[in-house]
């Protein structure tokens, strides 16, 4: 058993919440709601998922760096981390363009 790819997700995530959390974009602006939004995500994301493995068209590989800990057929441990980060990543990204477009306060 590998847990290489699902550490190198887990350590990506701890990144992405410490970026977030000293730039409060996401998470630490407003948690519900970002917890919310998390979960609705990886959960359409998974629904997804589990179509195109019904459709035959996701599988998993055959790769050295899975756990190889299925969750379902073709689901392995690693694909919601994955879908998490995906989520996040998007969501602090989008937070951190919106804030550098929004036009600046003039003190005076």
């Amino acid at each position: 058993m590998n847990l290489l790819y699902l550490a190198a997700l887990l350590v990506s995530i701890a990144g992405m919440v410490v970026l977030d959390a000293r730039f409060r974009l996401f998470l630490w602006r407003s948690p519900g709601t970002a917890l919310v939004t998390l979960a609705i995500g990886v959960g359409m994301l998974l629904v997804a998922d589990a179509i195109g493995i019904a459709l035959g068209v996701f599988g998993i590989g055959d790769t050295p760096y899975l756990s190889g800990i299925v969750l379902a057929p073709h689901l392995p441990l690693e694909e919601p981390f994955f879908l998490l980060f995906l989520c996040q990543l998007t969501m602090v990204v989008h937070e951190l363009v919106r804030r550098i477009r929004a036009p600046r306060r003039t003190e005076g």
